[in-house]
C-alpha cells in the first residue's frame, strides 16, 4: 500500500497542474470557432459562442446592461489576444440581465463572453451603417487590470550600458 501513495500524490499534483493551465471553470465548454465577421457574413442566430475584446461602450437598459464591444481573437485561456495589432473579428454586441458599472466595465477594458447569438443591430459608426451580432450573455467575465511593464537589463558580461 505505500508503493501506490507517490503514485497517488503524483496524480493529485499532475491535476492540480494542469487545473492551473487552463481556462476560467466559467469560459470552458464547447463554442463554435465562428467570429462576429463570420456571424455578419451569414445568419448564424442560435450558435453558442465565446467572443471577447475591449469595451467600447457599456449601455445600462432597465433590467440588462448591454456592451458594445471591438473583437479580438482569444488565447488558449480565453483572453482576448491583441498580439497582432489590428486585427480585430469585427464588433459586437453581448448583453446579459442585471447592471454591470460602467465605472468598472470601462472603456477598452478586456471582458470575454459567453452565449448564443440572439439576433443582430443595425448601429451608426461615424456615418458608416454597421450590422452588429447580438449575444445573449450567459457570462461575463472581466480580465483584471494589468501594467505592461519592460525590463532592461544590463548586456553580458560589459557593466555599462548599450553596445559599441
Amino acid at each position: 500500500m505505500k508503493s501506490r501513495s507517490p503514485l497517488i500524490l503524483v496524480a493529485v499534483a499532475s491535476a492540480l497542474l494542469s487545473a492551473c493551465a487552463s481556462q476560467p471553470r466559467p469560459l470552458q465548454g464547447e463554442y463554435l470557432p465562428i467570429s462576429p465577421q463570420d456571424a455578419v457574413a451569414g445568419d448564424r442566430t442560435g450558435a453558442l459562442v465565446r467572443w471577447g475584446g475591449r469595451i467600447v461602450q457599456v449601455d445600462p437598459r432597465t433590467n440588462s446592461t448591454c456592451f458594445e464591444m471591438l473583437s479580438a481573437r482569444l488565447d488558449l485561456y480565453g483572453h482576448p489576444h491583441y498580439w497582432s495589432g489590428d486585427d480585430t473579428g469585427g464588433r459586437f454586441i453581448a448583453c446579459r440581465a442585471g447592471f454591470y458599472d460602467p465605472a468598472l466595465f470601462e472603456r477598452n477594458r478586456e471582458v470575454t463572453f459567453t452565449g448564443r447569438i440572439d439576433g443582430y443591430e443595425n448601429r451608426q459608426i461615424g456615418g458608416y451603417d454597421y450590422r452588429l451580432p447580438r449575444i445573449a450573455a450567459d457570462v461575463v467575465y472581466l480580465w483584471p487590470k494589468y501594467d505592461r511593464i519592460n525590463v532592461v537589463t544590463r548586456p553580458s558580461p560589459w557593466p555599462w550600458w548599450g553596445y559599441w
